[in-house]
């Protein structure tokens, strides 16, 4: 993880044993929510793997196989999809689109999908041809000053999103009831849900106060390590 892609943040030292600590009460939490926790044992040299949202996304009849913006991620693939061949039916997106599963936020039957960094025009082309048999919508956002949408934009229910304004257009998010991040904590758009809770990194104090006082249930987890190396919460699973 020491050398782990940024974008947007300085490197910093990142205590590894403490990351592996943190991972495995990330998975503990996600077993107590009554999920089923499949880890992998691949790729543990690559700096990036512990970040898997990025490598697919999973809806309720296909799993789209992700194209990462990064060439040196594409690797993870093999292991990820042996992993998910079990669950249905697997398409792929392939260079030059660029998709990667931490742009895509699923709303029901829409899917939300970040215009960023690693994930570009005709990865949403891609995925909209992929998922249209299926009945969903795909409403593309443009994504500033950030890596991923989810970093900017998380679903706190489905009509309510958690999200920092200034770095993704909100345009085509007027139907939705939006909570703005305070200002002083930029980067803690990025939540998941589970069961009732919203679950957030403990580092993200006037946030969990501003979703109390909106009347969520919300669980802190420390993820000091993973925001070192520009990963949120949701990151670090792929939840189907």
């Amino acid at each position: 993880m020491d050398q782990c892609l940024l974008t947007f943040l300085d490197r910093q030292p990142i205590d590894c044993d403490l990351a592996q600590q943190q991972h495995r009460a990330y998975c503990q939490m996600l077993r107590r929510a009554g999920v089923r926790v499949r880890t992998l044992q691949t790729h543990l040299r690559s700096p990036d793997a512990a970040f898997i949202e990025d490598t697919a996304v999973i809806l309720d009849e296909i799993t789209i196989l992700a194209s990462p913006g990064n060439a040196a991620r594409r690797r993870e693939l093999v292991a990820v999809e042996r992993e998910l061949a079990d669950l249905h039916l697997i398409r792929r997106i392939e260079p030059p689109a660029m998709l990667e599963g931490g742009d895509v936020l699923r709303i029901r039957r829409e899917l939300l999908v970040g215009l960023s960094s690693r994930t570009n025009s005709k990865g949403i082309e891609a995925l909209t041809q992929i998922v249209k048999p299926c009945g969903y919508r795909v409403i593309p956002i443009p994504v500033d000053h950030c890596l991923h949408l989810k970093t900017a934009c998380t679903a706190l229910n489905d009509h309510t999103l958690l999200i920092n304004p200034d770095w993704i257009d909100t345009a085509n998010l007027s139907r939705f009831n939006l909570l703005s991040v305070p200002a002083g904590e930029p980067w803690a758009a990025n939540v998941i849900r589970l069961n009732h809770h919203i679950c957030l990194p403990a580092a993200h104090r006037q946030t969990a106060t501003l979703l109390r006082q909106s009347s969520f249930q919300i669980q802190t987890l420390d993820l000091s390590e993973f925001a070192k190396a520009e990963g949120g919460i949701s990151c670090l699973s792929l939840l189907a």
